[in-house]
């Protein structure tokens, strides 16, 4: 997605007037000590500018709120989701702000615009959208908000304000690991295509499959749920000839395990399994679940301090991408063998 040209803001209003941005805001918010000649001069360059001063940078000088906005998806229910939004509220206290969070319940634009007016009538300094979705960043973009933001994304598209795990990358390690265990017929389910990470797992998948010189199958689509997985494979594994399967979250590879032993078919010895979130549960399927670990904590972590940075120091916004790392425990194994045992692999790139 194409990102909007930045709307100007204080720092580009203190260049041109050739002041501090300090000045800027003593200027905006009627400060006695300033000159008149360079009150007109910061005036003169928000007028060239069509600068608007908003509610953030006014706060910065007069009362502040200290709070910091979550917009989230009714799909904050979701493992990733929730370990975000509590390592945002850890990092808020520690750094002094209080967080509030508005939950959507719907992606309607009539919902998007009242949870961000919800927000932004509390006062808040900036915003953390969880917006994996496509149609949330499309109204937010609409809104031209007045306060530093962040979203944490997890797709293809990259813009400044974004922070993520680098699902394209996860998705190729994972695809990578069962191609070096001597899969050919590896079936991925997807996760809903109106998020961005399940549109990039895909990608990833049949990238790693096309680079090895094998035909990706088709990717069916489910909804993060186990039910979802449960139903899905059931379709792939009447494929015999499919050994090995690539869920696109721990939840739809836990109905992964259902179809499997429905059928009848052994993971790992006839069917090897992976995931992706590594969810405390996974460790405990049986066999333990091969996985992606996403570091949730730390993306959350980084998007409190990203965004104090701007509302308190006036940092230019920065993308972050996290790499993930892959997990491998006894779910997977190389074709026609026994379990290979338990570890764990320091690096995205697996091992066999």
């Amino acid at each position: 997605m194409t990102e909007h040209p930045r709307a100007p803001g204080m720092r580009d209003v203190a260049a041109l007037a050739g002041v501090s941005h300090q000045t800027v805001s003593r200027v905006i918010n009627g400060h006695p000590s300033i000159r008149e000649s360079t009150r007109l001069r910061v005036l003169d360059a928000m007028q060239q500018l069509h600068y608007r001063p908003n509610r953030a940078a006014r706060a910065l000088v007069t009362s502040r709120s200290r709070t910091i906005g979550i917009l989230s998806t009714s799909a904050a229910a979701l493992y990733g989701p929730v370990s975000s939004i509590g390592a945002i509220q850890d990092a808020g206290r520690t750094a002094g702000y209080y967080i509030a969070v508005a939950q959507l319940s719907d992606l309607a634009p009539a919902s998007i615009a009242a949870g961000l007016d919800h927000l932004l009538a509390q006062s808040v300094e900036g915003l953390i959208v969880i917006a994996p979705q496509e149609v949330v960043l499309e109204q937010l973009e609409r809104a031209r908000l007045d306060v530093p933001y962040v979203t944490l994304l997890g797709g293809p598209s990259s813009t400044a304000r974004e922070l993520s795990v680098d699902q394209v990358a996860g998705a190729r390690a994972a695809t990578r690991h069962l191609v070096s265990a001597g899969h050919r017929r590896i079936v991925h389910l997807s996760g809903p295509l109106d998020w961005f990470e399940a549109q990039a797992r895909v990608q990833g998948y049949r990238a790693e499959l096309e680079s090895a010189g094998l035909e990706p199958l088709p990717a069916p689509e489910g909804a993060w749920t186990a039910e979802s997985g449960y139903r899905l494979a059931l379709a792939a594994l009447a494929d015999p000839e499919v050994t090995a399967v690539f869920a696109s979250n721990d939840q739809m590879a836990l109905g992964v395990y259902h179809a499997a032993h429905e059928l009848g078919r052994r993971i790992p010895e006839d069917v090897s399994v992976i995931g992706f979130d590594d969810i405390p549960e996974a460790a405990h399927y049986w066999p333990p679940l091969t996985t992606v670990l996403q570091d949730f904590t730390q993306l959350g972590r980084r998007s409190v301090e990203n965004l104090v940075a701007e509302i308190e120091g006036g940092a230019e916004p920065t993308a972050v991408s996290l790499m993930p790392d892959l997990v491998v425990r006894a779910s997977t194994a190389p074709v026609g063998s026994a379990p290979a045992g338990l570890h764990t692999s320091p690096d995205v790139g697996g091992s066999a």
